[in-house]
């Protein structure tokens, strides 16, 4: 657990990852106030949630203000907003004119803006993984008993890409088969790059019992690690496994593993293997 504060604001988008923080949270008797964005978390998941919207910048700094919170962590999915519909309260307007200048450069601009304003108003900003050290993935093995061996150069590929394309700023995840670069991800996420390529034709992808081809996930090399690091589920392993990937690659020690038992049992029943590569290795 973090040092240097004593209650959290828990600003919880969509998935399992900010339910995960809540608990760990909420057993240290740290958590201060949850903070439902409104389309994205669902409230039922949190006890006395206060839901706003992602433009409500104001309202949600009098919030955690009100509940004694002195720091704050991002959690869950969040997708860029339509900033031509966005409804920002008084504090968010004032924020705008910084938003608008970064979304152009790219999200980790974005998240930086979005860090910074928090700081300003005298949060410390702590990353998910700070908040549960089981959450973060280890190197070797994390799921699934699979043999690796024959898909060690499509790991290494694919981590390289998904490097590649972090430089830019553009994604964070990669698909290579059998050398052959299947998907970068962008905007879409990687749910829907999964779905793209299980759409893909099957002479050049795996399949359902000759599974082919290595999802990589890693962070971007100049990401703010506090927020938005790459994250691994049951979800994404059933995704995988529909694509017809033989493995799940991501960067030990900088990606998020939501449940590492039933992410294990998953890719062990789909037969994927899920593993976690050494920067550098």
């Amino acid at each position: 657990m973090s040092e240097g504060w004593t209650r959290l604001g828990l600003i919880a988008g969509g998935g399992a990852l900010p339910r995960l923080v809540a608990e760990a949270c909420a057993a240290e008797g740290r958590l201060g106030s949850v903070i439902a964005l409104s389309g994205f978390a669902d409230p039922a998941d949190y006890d006395q949630p206060t839901v706003r919207t992602i433009g409500q910048f104001g309202h949600v700094i009098r919030d955690l203000k009100a509940a004694g919170c002195d720091a704050v962590c991002f959690a869950g999915i969040v997708t860029r907003p339509d900033f031509r519909s966005f409804v920002p309260d008084l504090e968010g307007a004032k924020l705008l004119p910084r938003l608008l200048a970064a979304a152009v450069r790219g999200d980790d601009a974005l998240l930086r803006v979005v860090i910074d304003a928090f700081e300003s108003q005298g949060f410390q900003v702590v990353g998910a993984d700070t908040l549960s050290s089981s959450l973060l993935a280890t190197e070797g093995r994390i799921g699934g008993d699979a043999v690796m061996e024959p898909h060690q150069g499509d790991i290494a590929k694919a981590m390289q890409i998904a490097a590649a394309i972090g430089v830019i700023d553009a994604g964070q995840g990669a698909v290579v088969c059998d050398g052959l670069v299947l998907a970068l991800e962008a905007q879409e996420g990687t749910d829907a790059m999964l779905r793209r390529v299980a759409e893909l034709p099957e002479n050049i992808r795996g399949i359902k019992g000759s599974p082919r081809g290595v999802l990589a996930k890693r962070p971007k090399p100049q990401q703010e690690r506090r927020i938005d690091l790459p994250v691994v589920g049951v979800a994404t392993v059933e995704r995988a496994a529909a694509a017809g990937l033989a493995g799940i690659a991501v960067e030990a020690g900088a990606a998020l593993i939501l449940g590492r038992e039933a992410v294990d049992e998953a890719a062990r029943r789909h037969g994927i293997f899920v593993i976690g590569i050494k920067p550098g290795s």
